[in-house]
Order: C-alpha cells, then structure tokens, then sequence
C-alpha cells in the first residue's frame, strides 16, 4: 500500500504509471475518495464526453498549454475506466494501449506490412469493414456507430456508411432536393409530434447535404454558434443596459451593426 505522501513524481518510473497509481488510490473502497468510489461505466461516460469536447475546443482556440491541460482530462477518463475494467477483472491500462496499437498496425499494412504501395485510406476503410463483418452479433453496415455520439455526427457517419454500400446521392442535387421535400413535409404536419419527427427528418438531410458538399455538419454548426454568440454579445455591448427592452425592429439594427464590425 502506498503511503498518502507516497505520490511525488520522482517515486515512479514514468508520469502514467505515476497516474495510474493516483487512480487506483482514488477508487480505494477504504482510503479513496467516496465520490471516485462510487462511480461506475455508466456514471463516468457523461464526464468522458464532456472532457473530449474540451480538447475539440482548445484544438479550435489552437491554445496549446489549455490542450495539454484538456488531454490530461481526457487522459484521466481513460485511466478512470480501465481502472474500473481492472477492479472486476475485465482488463487494464496495458490491455487499452495493446489493443489500440494492434489494431493501428493490423489497419496500416501500407506503413507496417511488406507492401508499402497498398492504400493508405481505402484500406483502412476496407479492412475496418473486414472487421465489423467478422462481429457475428451484428453484420450490419451500419455496425458500430456509436449512439452517444452528438447527433449531426452520427447522422454524418450513418450517411458515409450508408454510401459505401451505394446507397447514395448521387450528386448534392439530389440531397438538395430532399431538403425541398422535407421542408414541405414541415409544413403539412398536422401535429406537434409529426412536426418534431419532420424536422428531424429535415436536419438530417441538411446533414446528407452538407456531407456531399464535403463540409462536416457538426464544426460548421460550431462556427455559426460560435459567429452567433460573438454578434449577440457585441449587440449587448452597443445597447448597453438598454438591451433587453429594445423593440425587435432595433435589435435588427443592432444585429447589422455587429456584422458590419
């Protein structure tokens, strides 16, 4: 057992085993930290998605040391769950990183086999389909997209999965006149409900549209959020305490002043 002051950095051969040995002292039933104790897979995954989410938005602010920062977040997740996976037997810390490289090499024969001139990202993609084909529990293209994914992602991956197999536009046209169709479903919708489901429908093939057009739907709806917010906030700065009982048509003025600054 270590001791509680037994945790400088210069007591371990390397910074993750050093981390590895933190989590377990924090998932100890009788020394640890009651709340790290009593988390499980399910509790932990929130945090997980929350802390990737942070690396995406310091990789888009390129702030280095905050990206250092978030990875060492999103490091911990990782530690978290395979301490977890350790304590009931399943696998550990060693057992992620071996199977993550495996797989890095088994999906690059181009840079680790014998033939360097196989294609790179054809390849991967065929020999990721190999794989999900080799899963007897589900050999569906659409196998393995994860459902805790945000939403426009996941519809963009289901979308690329879906083409591969043929099942495709063939030209953003046709995409486009989709979004036409389902506009128009929007419209006759007779119920809440019904006009819930359309607009799913609708969002999702602006989703279809915007992947033909090789733009991602989630970063460019990351930039309208973040191009909203700065307007909004420099039409706040404008009015000042005002703001808020400003009339519409106003609000509208200011709206076009913070676009022309």
């Amino acid at each position: 057992m270590i001791p509680r002051d037994g945790f400088s950095a210069d007591l371990f051969a390397n910074p993750i085993e050093r981390l590895v040995a933190i989590m377990a002292r924090l998932r100890d039933p009788e020394l640890g930290c009651p709340w790290d104790v009593k988390q499980d897979f399910a509790s932990i995954a929130p945090y997980t998605i929350e802390e990737a989410y942070e690396v995406a938005e310091a990789c888009q602010a390129n702030d280095l040391p905050a990206l250092r920062d978030e990875l060492g977040d999103l490091l911990l997740q990782v530690v978290f769950h395979a301490r977890m996976a350790e304590e009931i037997g399943a696998f550990a810390l060693p057992d992620v990183a071996a199977a993550i490289s495996d797989k890095m090499i088994r999906r690059h024969p181009h840079v680790f086999g014998d033939d360097p001139r196989e294609a790179g990202h054809a390849q991967w993609e065929v020999i990721k389909a190999a794989e999900r084909a080799a899963k007897p529990e589900d050999p569906s293209a659409l196998a393995g997209v994860a459902i805790a994914l945000p939403a426009l992602m996941r519809a963009e991956k289901l979308q690329k999965r879906a083409a591969r197999t043929g099942f495709d536009w063939p030209d953003p046209a046709g995409a486009r006149d989709k979004i036409v169709e389902e506009l128009a479903e929007v419209d006759a919708a007779a119920s809440d409900e019904e006009r819930a489901e359309e607009i799913g429908d609708l969002l999702f093939a602006v989703v279809n549209w915007a992947r033909k057009h090789g733009v991602d739907p989630e970063a460019a709806l990351r930039n309208a959020n973040a191009k909203f917010e700065g307007r909004f906030r420099m039409m706040e700065e404008i009015a000042g305490d005002a703001f808020a009982g400003l009339p519409l048509d106003q609000k509208e003025e200011l709206w076009h002043e913070a676009k022309r600054r």
